[in-house]
């Protein structure tokens, strides 16, 4: 369309929105609703309902400070369609092979609006294994995928993504050695946790990560011993096997985004 040509299909309800996000998106920690208003030179009584729906609809959140700011739900809208869909289909293959190798099933998990959401998964080949249901929703705080969202990310956006975890569940203490494992776990490469949920299972996770080396996913292999089993990996062969297809996915989501 002609830039020149008159706005004949204004919709002001929704600039008005689109204003609010393009603003919040630029700035740190936030702004009230009497700054919104100065920096976009309106009367504060016009964002009130606008800023009431984009917090009910969860593109924008509000602090006790009535701070407004951005949250993570347009960045999980642009992720979760055909990029989710792509990265799926490059992981299929991989983790089939992961499961046959390492005699184990395992599961690869995006963070989604608050959560670790399970977007793939491969059965163990045998009898036994342990797996997640194809869009189950997990904890980012006591899982191994989790740990690995919230450890290959920024300072500032681990505050977001625990930010909006904390809104859709109970309040929840965060000690400071909960952000001394995620400095490890980034240094490490990798985690290794008892489960949380499951006695004997051990979390084995490890990142998908983008070109700039943030976190797109987690993949993660619930391990469990398989006594019945003698010429079954360990659990050091396992990780190995892990890390080993987290890195050729790595790979693959990289030379997918360079394309794009």
């Amino acid at each position: 369309m002609d830039s020149d040509e008159p706005d004949r299909y204004r919709a002001p309800a929704l600039d008005k929105g689109l204003d609010i996000l393009e603003l919040l998106a630029g700035v740190d920690g936030g702004l009230t609703q009497a700054e919104i208003s100065k920096r976009l030179n309106r009367s504060p009584n016009e964002f009130y309902r606008m800023l009431d729906r984009l917090v009910r609809r969860g593109y924008v959140t509000r602090s006790d400070g009535d701070l407004y700011s951005l949250t993570l739900k347009l960045f999980g809208l642009a992720h979760l369609h055909a990029p989710v869909r792509r990265l799926v289909s490059f992981a299929t293959p991989l983790m089939r092979d992961l499961a046959q190798r390492s005699k184990q099933a395992n599961h690869l998990a995006v963070f989604d609006r608050g959560s670790a959401v399970v977007i793939a998964q491969q059965e163990a080949p045998d009898y036994w294994g342990i797996s997640i249901r194809v869009g189950s929703h997990i904890s980012l705080f006591d899982t191994g995928s989790g740990h690995v969202l919230l450890a290959f990310r920024s300072s500032e956006e681990r505050d977001m993504m625990i930010s909006e975890h904390v809104r859709s569940r109970e309040e929840i203490e965060l000690a400071p050695e909960f952000f001394v494992r995620l400095d490890e776990t980034r240094e490490r490469g990798y985690v290794k946790m008892a489960s949380a949920q499951t006695a004997g299972v051990y979390n084995l996770s490890a990142p998908i990560l983008g070109p700039d080396g943030r976190s797109i996913a987690a993949l993660t292999c619930p391990y469990i011993p398989l006594v019945n089993a003698s010429s079954a990996p360990d659990i050091a062969e396992t990780i190995s096997l892990l890390l080993k297809t987290a890195a050729q996915l790595s790979a693959l989501a990289g030379a997918d985004v360079a394309q794009g």
